[in-house]
C-alpha cells in the first residue's frame, strides 16, 4: 500500500512551518496538537514551556510538572494574587491595608518555594523572572481601568486592543463614582492606600534583621538572569527587600524596575534615602545611579533621575568602558526652561560621552501631556557620520557651544563628524508621557511594551471620563 502523498509528511517544510506558526499565534489550547507527530510535539512544547505563569497554588507541583522541559523555560511570571476585599464604607474607614499579614505570609512562602525549585536548575542561557503582586479586587472598585497581564513583546501588544472595550463595560458603578463612563468623585485615601500599600509592612518579620536572616537562608538561584518589576505592581517593594531578592540571584544581568512615585512627599524622601503628579528627581539618587553605571553595558532611567544631576555627579576620573546605550530624562527639555541650562546639560553629557568608548546610543528625553522632546546621539561606525536627532513638539536648535562639544565626541569615536536630523511632532497627540514615548520612537528600551500600553489605556479611560 503506497503512502498518501497528500499527508502531512509530504508537505514542503516551509508549509509545515507556516501551519505551525499560525497555530502558535492563535490563542487556542495547543496541548492536543502535540500528539499529531514528534515534529509537532517538539515545536509545541518549545512554545508552551517557553513562558510559564506561576501562582502560589501551582508552586507545589511546579518542579515535577516542568522537570522534563525545564531547559525550554525562558520566562516565569510569578503572579502573586492577594486576597480579595470589599469596599464597604466601614472597610474604607477602618481597613486601609492593601497587603495584610496573611498576604505577606503567602508572598514569602511563594518566594521560598520558587527559589528552592529554581536553585536545582543548571544555568541555561537566559531566564527572566517577572514578579507581580495585585488583588483581583483592585480593578473592581475605584480603579476600573487597571489590567494585570503577563509581559510580552511589542508585536503582541496590538492584539490587546480589545481590553479597552472590556473596561468600558465596567464604567458604570455609582458606589465608586463611575457614572456612564465618567468618574465624578475623587478617590478616597483608603482606596489609594489599598492599591499602593507597602509589601511586608505588616509582617511576617518583626524587624529588618529578621527579614535579612530569612532571605539569607534561601538558596542561590543562578538560573535567573533577569528580573521584571513592572508598572502594574502598584504595591510598593521596600528597597531592602529588593536588595535581598537580588542577592539570591548571582547571575543577574538585567533588571527592569518601573516603580510608582510615593503619594506623600515625605514617603518619597524616605524611599529615596534608605503627591506630585510629576516626580522631581533628587541629586542623591542620580549620584548613586551614576556611580553604579560605570560597570554597566546598558542603562535606561526615566524620571527617577535627571540627566543634569547624573552628569553633574561625574568625577574627572570616571570612565564607562562597557556602556553601549544610555537613556535619561531631563525636565530641562522644555520650551519654558533656560536655554543656558539646556546648553550646560547637553555639554556635560558630551563630556561624559567622551569617556564612553563603546557608546552607540545616548538618548535624553522628556515627555508629559502636550510636550515631548528627544536629543539622540547615534554612532554609525568608524569613518561614518554620527547622527544627532532632535525630535519634539517645538523647534529646538543646538547652539554653537553644544555643537562643538558633540563634535569632540564624534572625533573621539572616530566618526566623520555628525549630521543633525530634525522632526517636529504634533503636541495635541501627546496626551501623557506614554504617548511621548510612542511618538519619539526611542531606540533604547525605557518601558516594557505592555506597561506602555497600560499607561496609554489608563489615560484614554481617564481622559474619556473627564471629557
Amino acid at each position: 500500500m503506497t503512502s498518501d502523498k497528500t499527508s502531512w509528511c509530504y508537505l514542503p517544510s516551509e508549509i509545515r512551518i507556516s501551519v505551525l506558526e499560525v497555530l502558535l499565534q492563535d490563542s487556542c489550547d495547543l496541548a492536543s496538537f502535540a500528539v499529531v507527530s514528534q515534529e509537532w510535539q517538539t515545536t509545541i512544547e518549545r512554545h508552551n514551556f517557553a513562558r510559564i505563569k506561576l501562582t502560589p497554588s501551582r508552586l507545589d507541583d511546579f518542579g515535577s510538572m516542568i522537570h522534563r522541559n525545564r531547559a525550554l523555560v525562558r520566562y516565569i511570571w510569578l503572579c502573586l494574587e492577594l486576597q480579595e476585599y470589599d469596599c464597604t464604607e466601614r472597610a474604607s474607614e477602618f481597613d486601609i491595608s492593601g497587603v495584610n499579614y496573611t498576604d505577606n505570609i503567602m508572598i514569602t512562602m511563594a518566594f521560598r518555594d520558587l527559589f528552592l525549585t529554581l536553585s536545582t536548575w543548571e544555568p541555561n542561557d537566559d531566564l527572566l523572572l517577572d514578579i507581580s503582586v495585585h488583588s483581583p479586587s483592585d480593578s473592581e472598585h475605584w480603579f476600573k481601568y487597571l489590567t494585570f497581564e503577563h509581559d510580552f513583546p511589542s508585536k503582541e501588544c496590538e492584539r490587546g486592543r480589545c481590553v479597552e472595550q472590556s473596561i468600558q463595560v465596567k464604567l458604570d458603578d455609582h458606589h465608586h463614582g463611575w457614572i456612564a463612563g465618567s468618574q465624578d468623585s475623587a478617590l478616597t485615601d483608603a482606596a489609594i492606600y489599598k492599591v499602593f500599600d507597602e509589601i511586608m509592612d505588616e509582617g511576617p518579620f518583626d524587624d529588618g534583621e529578621q527579614e535579612k536572616y530569612w532571605w539569607q537562608q534561601l538558596p542561590l538561584v543562578p538560573a535567573v538572569t533577569g528580573v521584571l518589576l513592572r508598572l502594574q505592581n502598584r504595591r510598593r517593594w521596600k528597597s531592602t527587600t529588593l536588595a535581598h531578592i537580588f542577592d539570591r540571584l548571582p547571575r543577574l544581568r538585567e533588571i527592569h524596575y518601573e516603580p510608582w512615585r510615593e503619594w506623600l512627599d515625605i514617603q518619597q524622601l524616605w524611599t529615596d534615602q534608605c503627591c506630585n503628579p510629576i516626580r522631581i528627581p533628587t541629586p542623591d539618587v542620580s549620584r548613586a545611579i551614576a556611580n553604579t553605571s560605570l560597570e554597566l553595558e546598558h542603562l535606561s532611567v526615566s524620571f527617577i533621575v535627571d540627566a543634569t544631576h547624573f552628569f553633574h555627579a561625574r568625577k574627572p576620573s570616571w570612565k564607562w568602558p562597557n556602556l553601549t546605550s544610555l537613556a535619561l530624562t531631563s525636565r530641562l527639555l522644555s520650551p519654558i526652561e533656560s536655554p543656558v541650562d539646556i546648553d550646560n546639560m547637553l555639554r556635560a553629557s558630551a563630556v561624559a560621552a567622551t569617556k564612553m568608548p563603546n557608546l552607540e546610543i545616548m538618548e535624553i528625553w522628556n515627555g508629559q501631556a502636550g510636550l515631548a522632546m528627544l536629543f539622540r546621539y547615534q554612532f554609525a561606525g568608524e569613518g561614518q557620520r554620527a547622527v544627532i536627532t532632535l525630535k519634539g513638539t517645538w523647534e529646538f536648535a543646538l547652539r554653537s557651544p553644544v555643537i562643538q562639544a558633540w563634535e569632540a565626541v564624534a572625533l573621539k569615536h572616530r566618526s566623520d563628524g555628525f549630521v543633525i536630523v530634525r522632526e517636529l511632532l504634533d503636541a495635541t497627540a501627546i496626551r501623557c508621557h506614554g504617548d511621548a514615548i510612542q511618538h519619539l520612537k526611542l531606540i533604547t528600551s525605557v518601558v516594557r511594551p505592555v506597561s506602555l500600553r497600560q499607561i496609554q489605556l489608563e489615560h484614554i479611560i481617564r481622559d474619556g471620563a473627564q471629557n
